[in-house]
C-alpha cells in the first residue's frame, strides 16, 4: 500500500478546504460556462450575497482559478472566468460531481459504498 507523504497532504487538503467552502462549487459552475460580470454571477447563483461572491472570487483569484479582466471602457467592465487551473479543477470535480447527483437520487438516497 502506497503511504500518504507529508509534502502531499497539506496541498491535497488545502485544495478539499478551498473546494468545500459554501457557494465555492457555484461559483465555479458559473465560471466554467463563460467568461462573466459579477451582476451575471449573482443572478446565476440564487441565494449568494454581494459579499460572499465578492469574497470567494478574489479567493479564486489569488489561488489562480479565476481570471480578473478589467475592460478600460466608461464605466468600467470586470470580467472574470477561469482560469487554466481552475478549468483543471472543474474538469477535476466533475466525476464528484456526478457521483452526487447519482447518490442523491431515488435509488442512491442513503446508500453505502460496497467493494462489490
Amino acid at each position: 500500500m502506497d503511504s500518504i507523504h507529508d509534502d502531499t497532504c497539506p496541498s491535497f487538503e488545502g485544495t478539499l478546504e478551498m473546494v468545500g467552502r459554501r457557494w465555492t462549487g457555484s461559483v465555479l459552475q458559473a465560471a466554467a460556462q463563460g467568461a462573466r460580470r459579477f451582476g451575471e454571477y449573482r443572478a446565476m447563483i440564487d441565494g449568494i450575497s454581494d459579499r460572499l461572491l465578492s469574497q470567494r472570487l478574489k479567493e479564486l483569484e489569488a489561488a489562480g482559478l479565476i481570471e480578473r479582466t478589467v475592460i478600460p471602457t466608461t464605466p468600467v467592465q470586470i470580467r472574470y472566468q477561469l482560469a487554466p487551473d481552475g478549468q483543471a479543477l472543474v474538469n477535476a470535480l466533475l466525476p464528484l460531481a456526478q457521483w452526487s447527483m447519482h447518490r442523491s437520487g431515488p435509488r442512491g438516497a442513503g446508500r453505502v459504498l460496497s467493494s462489490t
